[in-house]
């Protein structure tokens, strides 16, 4: 597992990178915000979450981790 915060605070940006982990197939995407944990590929689930502040997001893959974190580069939180 591998742990990163993201920054989603705008619609194009949530949608834009639901659309790019979506392709990770044997990946698991998990946003954690507080106490409350959702499936990263839900856009409505995303949407329960207060987008305003960074977010935690949890990666569990086995293979592609490198590939992975080259493509949520751009959401990742500074």
């Amino acid at each position: 597992m591998k742990a990163v915060k993201v920054s989603l605070n705008s619609i194009d940006k949530v949608k834009s990178f639901v659309n790019d982990i979506s392709g990770y197939t044997s990946a698991e995407f998990d946003l954690v915000s507080g106490r409350y944990v959702i499936d990263a590929k839900s856009i409505m689930g995303i949407f329960s979450l207060d987008i305003s502040k960074p977010i935690d997001l949890n990666i569990y893959a086995d293979d592609n981790m490198d590939e992975i974190i080259e493509t949520i580069k751009p959401y990742l939180a500074d």
